[in-house]
């Protein structure tokens, strides 16, 4: 099957109707444009790259474009505050490969973290979440350093009760509390430290997406290469795609490990 601009756009249309939304799509530019009747505010998307995503995702590319778009929506319609209402802030795993700003141009609040990934900052609104960007930032009075520390003691308080499985010798945990925050528990230190602690063989971590955060205490070569077949396969399922790569996690460093077959290369 082929996918043109006005393939794509019907099919956009269709999944994001709602009432108080219109549509608007410029040939020219060859983009869709989703608005709230109620706020005026609006998304504007640009069909091309959506369709070069889908020659490659299929449909995985068009419901990763609905879901920020309905996100994103949400997002605006809420008067966001940060003060009182601190117990909300959270950090959030994004691929670096995720915008670096919202989509009227304010840059989010955004810190490096491999090479793979970056940190985000959300301000959690119950059934959706606000990205904290420059705007929101400066409307509360807040300082990054402040939205920082509060993010990383509120996701050292969840939960972090896992599932096991033992393949070939390895042990591979599995956190998956679809909170939204599951990959964020990649940022509690003292976790982290305690897992690599108790590993007997070397100690890999995947984030294939947000819901889903995989510790594996590798014990042979083996071992690699499930986490590499496991963490591409939840990467290919996920609903806020990461990384496909596995980290090792090594003096309180991720590194990306690359497998190419049964050798591992670092």
């Amino acid at each position: 099957m082929k996918m043109d601009s006005r393939k794509m756009k019907n099919e956009l249309e269709q999944r994001l109707a709602k009432k108080n939304r219109t549509f608007s799509f410029d040939r020219e530019k060859d983009q869709l444009r989703i608005e709230n009747k109620d706020t005026g505010k609006g998304i504007t998307i640009s069909l091309p790259g959506i369709i070069a995503k889908w020659q490659e995702q299929k449909e995985k590319a068009i419901d990763e474009v609905v879901y920020y778009v309905e996100e994103g929506l949400e997002a605006m319609v809420e008067d966001a505050h940060l003060s009182g209402h601190e117990k909300n802030i959270f950090p959030v795993i994004r691929s670096t490969s995720f915008p670096g700003e919202s989509q009227e141009g304010i840059p989010f609040l955004t810190d490096e973290h491999t090479a793979e990934t970056r940190i985000y900052y959300a301000l959690d609104l119950g059934n959706t979440y606000r990205l904290i960007d420059a705007k929101l930032m400066e409307k509360e009075g807040w300082d990054p350093e402040r939205i920082r520390e509060t993010a990383l003691f509120n996701v050292r308080s969840l939960s972090t009760d896992m599932k096991s499985d033992t393949v070939a010798g390895n042990t591979f945990y599995f956190l998956n509390k679809n909170d939204g925050y599951d990959a964020s528990r990649i940022l509690n230190d003292s976790f982290i430290k305690e897992m690599d602690r108790k590993a007997e063989g070397t100690m890999a971590v995947a984030v294939p997406h947000q819901d889903v955060l995989i510790i594996a205490d590798i014990k042979n070569e083996t071992g690699y290469d499930v986490l590499a077949q496991m963490t591409m396969s939840f990467f290919a399922s996920g609903r806020v795609p990461i990384t496909s790569l596995s980290f090792l996690y090594e003096n309180g460093e991720f590194e990306p490990i690359f497998i190419l077959g049964k050798n591992k290369k670092k």
